[in-house]
């Protein structure tokens, strides 16, 4: 064979390659849209019960309803104890499919964490949700191309889909939702053979929860600053430290919490039993219930121009690790939000910032310092606040992410070490994935 008919045997091949390559990122496109589709109902009817039992606590009985968290406490363990198996596992399960130790999520995860979600907010427990949407999500994708033999290999792929989905649909930010997914299971790496998938669920996600009534996560601040790096960047820098330190702190109480209570009361039920108490009695004194779910209402009052404390961040801070250490289901993010913002409005007046921008930088900044992640952290502050304000967030975000000391509320989180080396390190020192 000549070299001119190699050439030609050559150039077909890559015609095929490039063909086959075009058709699996259009069949990924598809599958994605379609978990995004169906994702967003169950985010809808997960946002729908939280909103239906935080208005039932507030409206009937208030802190009434810390009565019910040793009882509701007891509940959730029961039903996972002898319904959950691996469900129990929370997003642990995520994390150990992208590492090969798992291949499956169980479909009863779904109902099981929204239920147990559900009890806890009703309580009154200090918890989040997003966690328990990107779980959901997660499910609905796992259950959905698990079993198709061509997409058996491309399992983590299409967890990230579903965690992307679930987040976008439940917070309505497409675009944070697609940096975090693709930053959640390595810290330092962004998973860009999900990107196809991921896009269309988190943008088909977060619009059809919107037709369906759900309203984005969005604040109107009100102000007309310009970016000037001379007159804001030290600023910024310094908060960026504060906020870093403050999730990274989040993150490392978390998991300290966690190991504590599960050396002191092995047995789940006395755990969450006399944690349970213990919560309740302090979430009552502590201003009456303040502390109570989500945080959302204090995110409210941050951007509304309702009295905000300066020991409102440390409350919710403490009051969620205790829930989520003994035992209530939620998650994290909502409340890193609220910590982020409260603090971000008692410190900001210090550094000559108007207390509304600089709850908004810690809106995002703790959220980013607190999940070890990076882009998503910037995107969320530019998605819920206005992209006019984009370089205040990479920058304050920037610094915040460097300087949590790669921290994650993920146990399971893996960190890339760093890349940059001395010029004369030994030359068989390389970068780990650890």
């Amino acid at each position: 064979m000549n070299q001119k008919s190699k050439n030609i045997l050559k150039a077909i091949n890559i015609d095929i390659t490039k063909t086959q390559f075009f058709g699996e990122t259009l069949i990924y496109m598809g599958i994605g849209l379609i978990i995004g589709i169906i994702v967003a109902f169950f985010e809808f009817i997960f946002a729908k019960g939280i909103e239906i039992v935080t208005n039932l606590r507030l409206s009937h009985g208030g802190t009434l309803w810390l009565l019910a968290l040793p009882i509701f406490g007891l509940l959730i363990v029961y039903v996972f104890d002898h319904f959950g198996g691996k469900s129990k596992q929370g997003m642990a399960l995520a994390f150990k499919i992208e590492r090969g130790e798992e291949t499956s999520i169980p479909k009863r995860t779904l109902s099981l964490m929204a239920l147990a979600t559900w009890l806890s907010h009703l309580a009154g427990a200090s918890v989040g949700k997003e966690g328990v949407g990107m779980q959901i999500g997660a499910t609905v994708s796992n259950t959905l191309t698990r079993k198709l033999p061509v997409l058996k290999n491309r399992k983590t792929i299409f967890v990230l889909t579903g965690m992307a989905a679930g987040f976008a649909g439940l917070f309505g930010t497409p675009f944070t939702a697609i940096f975090f997914a693709m930053e959640i299971f390595v810290s330092g790496v962004i998973e860009f053979k999900a990107l196809a998938p991921v896009v269309m669920a988190s943008i088909s996600a977060a619009k059809v929860t919107a037709l369906l009534g759900l309203h984005a996560e969005s604040f109107t601040l009100g102000l007309d600053l310009q970016f000037e790096l001379f007159t804001y960047g030290w600023k910024l820098v310094l908060l960026g430290i504060i906020f870093g330190f403050v999730g990274a702190l989040f993150a490392r109480t978390m998991h300290f919490a966690h190991h504590f209570f599960e050396k002191v009361f092995p047995n789940d039920y006395v755990r969450i039993l006399v944690g349970a108490i213990g919560v309740g009695l302090l979430l009552w004194l502590l201003w009456d219930g303040r502390y109570s779910g989500s945080g959302a209402s204090l995110i409210e009052a941050v951007f509304h121009g309702e009295t905000i404390y300066a020991w409102d961040f440390i409350l919710k801070f403490i009051l969620t690790a205790l829930c989520l250490s003994i035992g209530f289901i939620g998650g994290e993010v909502m409340p890193l939000f609220t910590i982020g913002a409260t603090l971000g409005a008692v410190i900001a007046p210090f550094f000559g910032l108007p207390a509304i921008f600089g709850a908004a930088l810690g809106y995002a900044a703790v959220f980013g310092a607190g999940t070890n992640t990076w882009l998503a952290s910037i995107m969320v502050g530019a998605e819920v606040f206005g992209f006019q304000f984009f370089p205040f967030f990479f920058v304050c975000s920037t610094v915040a992410y460097l300087f949590n000391g790669n921290c994650s509320i993920y146990a399971l989180q893996r960190n890339l070490s760093l890349a940059f080396m001395m010029e004369d390190a030994d030359e068989n020192v390389k970068p780990q994935i650890k």
